[in-house]
C-alpha cells in the first residue's frame, strides 16, 4: 500500500489503542521521545520500557526481549526517522525470525523533537518496502485506527515477526517519563519476572 492511500492518525490515539489490547503482560519498548512520551500517558505499567537517549535502538532492544523470554508478546515503537538510523536491525530481525515481536513505526516524515526536519520517509523512502526488501514479509501499512488494530491482532496470532506503519500527525507527546534510567531499566526488570523490585 501507498503511503498516500493511509489515513494520518495521531499517535497517542494509536498507542492507546494499542494499550487497551494488551492482556498478557506483553512487553513494550518505547523510542525517544514523543514516543514513549505517548507510550507513559496512554498507560504506565510494568512492563513498559522508556528509551532515553538511544535514537533507532528500540527495535534491537526488543528482540533481546523477545529472544530472551520467547513466551512473552513483544511489541516496540519506534519513530521513522530512529529507524532510518537503524536499518540494519530490519534484516537482523529478519534473520533470526523472533514469533513474538511486533514493531510498530510511527511515521510523520520528520525528526519531530529536534525541530521538524524532513526525514527520507517523507519523499522517498517507504518504510514498508524497506521492511518486506529487508526480509520481514509480515509488513504492512496501517489505512487507519481500524485497519491498526486488525493488523495488531494479527501480530498477536502471528508466527513470525511483524511490521505495522502508521502515518501520523505531527502533534507533540501527550506525556512525559521521569528521566531516571535506573529507576525504568528496575521497574521493567521486574515486570518481567527477572528481578525483584527494589
Amino acid at each position: 500500500m501507498n503511503t498516500r492511500n493511509t489515513k494520518v492518525m495521531n499517535r497517542f490515539d494509536v498507542t492507546s489503542r494499542l494499550i487497551a489490547k494488551l492482556k498478557h503482560d506483553e512487553a513494550v519498548i518505547g523510542g525517544i521521545g514523543n514516543t514513549n512520551f505517548d507510550l507513559w500517558a496512554a498507560g504506565h505499567r510494568p512492563q513498559n520500557f522508556y528509551m532515553l537517549g538511544s535514537m533507532g535502538l528500540a527495535f534491537p532492544i526488543a528482540l533481546g526481549v523477545a529472544l530472551a523470554q520467547p513466551g512473552r508478546r513483544v511489541f516496540a515503537l519506534e519513530g521513522d526517522g530512529s529507524l532510518l538510523m537503524q536499518l540494519g536491525a530490519l534484516s537482523t530481525i529478519a534473520a533470526l525470525k523472533p514469533k513474538n515481536l511486533t514493531m510498530i513505526v510511527m511515521d510523520n516524515g520528520v525528526y519531530q523533537i529536534t525541530g521538524a526536519q524532513p526525514t527520507p520517509a517523507a519523499n522517498v523512502a517507504d518504510i514498508v518496502a524497506i521492511a518486506i526488501g529487508s526480509g520481514l514479509a509480515n509488513s504492512a501499512w496501517a489505512a487507519d485506527e481500524e485497519d491498526f488494530e486488525r493488523l495488531v491482532d494479527d501480530a498477536m496470532a502471528a508466527t513470525e515477526p511483524s511490521l505495522i506503519a502508521v502515518r501520523i500527525d505531527d502533534k507533540p507527546g501527550v506525556g512525559t517519563t521521569r528521566r531516571d534510567p535506573v529507576q525504568i531499566r528496575e521497574r521493567f526488570m521486574h515486570g518481567l519476572g527477572v528481578r525483584e523490585p527494589l
